[in-house]
C-alpha cells in the first residue's frame, strides 16, 4: 500500500491560525479530488477535530453533501499510537493533513520527520519571526537562526538520511496586512534572508478576516460559501487568498501520489 503525501502544520507558538489553515487546506484538497485524511495531534485543544465535527453536523442538519476529510484525534500519544492512526487514515487517503499542538511536543517532532510538506504558519510580525530567527533591534537584519529553525534543519537532515527524501519546508505568512508598511517590508526582508540560510519557501497565507472566526461553529470554509450563503466582495478576495495559498503549497497531483490499493467510504 502506498504512503499518503504528508502535509504537517507545525509551529510551537499558538495563535498563528494553524488549525484554521490546516482545515481549509484539507477541504480545498478534498474539493479538488484528493482523498484526504486529517490527523489532530492535540488531544487537549482538538481544534481541527471540532472544526470537522461541526462540518459533519452541518451536512446532517442541511442534508447536504460537502467535500470532507476522514479525521481522527490522536488519543494514544505514543509512537505506536501515531503509527496506528497513520495506518488507519492511510487506508482512505492519498493526502494526510496533520495539525500539531502549539507547543514543544515529542509526537509532533516524530511527525515532522514524516512530512513531505512541512508548513509553519506565522503571523506577520517580529514576535512570530523570532521562532525561526533573531534580528538586530536597530537594523532588523537577521543575526542567527533560532532553536526552531535548527530543529527543523536537523529533522530534515535526519529524514534525508533515513529515507533519501527531501522535505519541502514552507513558511506561511498569515494575517498579512492589506496595505504596505515598513513592518511588512522588514519582516519580509528578514524572512527572505533566513530562507536563503535555512532553506524554506515563503508563501502568503490567509488574511486577518472576521469570516474565519464565523465559519468555525458551522465547520464551513470559504469554498462552501457560494453554495450556502450570499458572497460579498470581501469573501471573494478571501477565497482568492485561499486558492493562491493552496497553489503555493504545490501538493502533487493525483497522478504523482502513490495511491492506496483500496479506499473505504468517507
Amino acid at each position: 500500500m502506498g504512503q499518503p503525501h504528508f502535509i504537517v502544520f507545525a509551529n510551537e507558538k499558538g495563535g498563528t491560525g494553524k488549525s484554521t489553515t490546516a482545515v481549509h487546506t484539507a477541504i480545498a484538497l478534498a474539493a479538488s479530488g484528493h482523498r484526504v485524511g486529517a490527523l489532530d495531534l492535540d488531544q487537549r485543544q482538538r481544534t481541527m477535530t471540532r472544526y470537522l465535527e461541526n462540518r459533519d453536523a452541518t451536512m446532517r442538519r442541511l442534508d447536504k453533501q460537502l467535500p470532507r476529510a476522514a479525521f481522527e484525534v490522536l488519543e494514544d500519544q505514543t509512537d505506536a499510537g501515531l503509527e496506528a492512526a497513520i495506518a488507519r487514515l492511510g487506508e482512505v487517503a492519498d493526502v494526510l493533513v496533520v495539525d500539531t499542538p502549539g507547543r514543544d511536543d515529542p509526537i509532533a517532532r516524530a511527525t515532522i520527520l514524516k512530512a513531505d510538506t512541512l508548513v509553519t504558519p506565522m503571523n506577520d510580525s517580529f514576535v512570530d519571526l523570532d521562532l525561526i530567527g533573531q534580528v538586530h533591534p536597530e537594523n532588523f537584519k537577521v543575526t542567527k537562526p533560532s532553536f526552531y529553525a535548527e530543529l527543523i534543519w536537523n529533522s530534515r537532515t535526519q529524514r534525508a538520511k533515513d529515507t533519501g527524501k527531501s522535505v519541502d519546508w514552507v513558511v506561511l505568512r498569515n494575517r498579512l496586512q492589506h496595505i504596505n508598511s515598513h513592518n511588512l517590508q522588514r519582516v519580509g526582508a528578514a524572512l527572505d534572508e533566513l530562507a536563503r540560510r535555512v532553506g524554506y519557501r515563503v508563501i502568503p497565507g490567509l488574511g486577518e478576516r472576521v469570516i474565519y472566526r464565523e465559519l468555525f461553529p458551522k465547520g464551513l470554509t470559504l469554498l462552501d460559501l457560494p453554495e450556502l450563503s450570499d458572497v460579498s466582495l470581501g469573501h471573494i478576495a478571501a477565497r482568492q487568498e485561499l486558492r493562491e495559498m493552496i497553489s503555493g503549497l504545490a501538493v502533487p497531483g493525483e497522478a504523482d501520489i502513490e495511491q492506496p490499493k483500496a479506499a473505504a467510504a468517507g
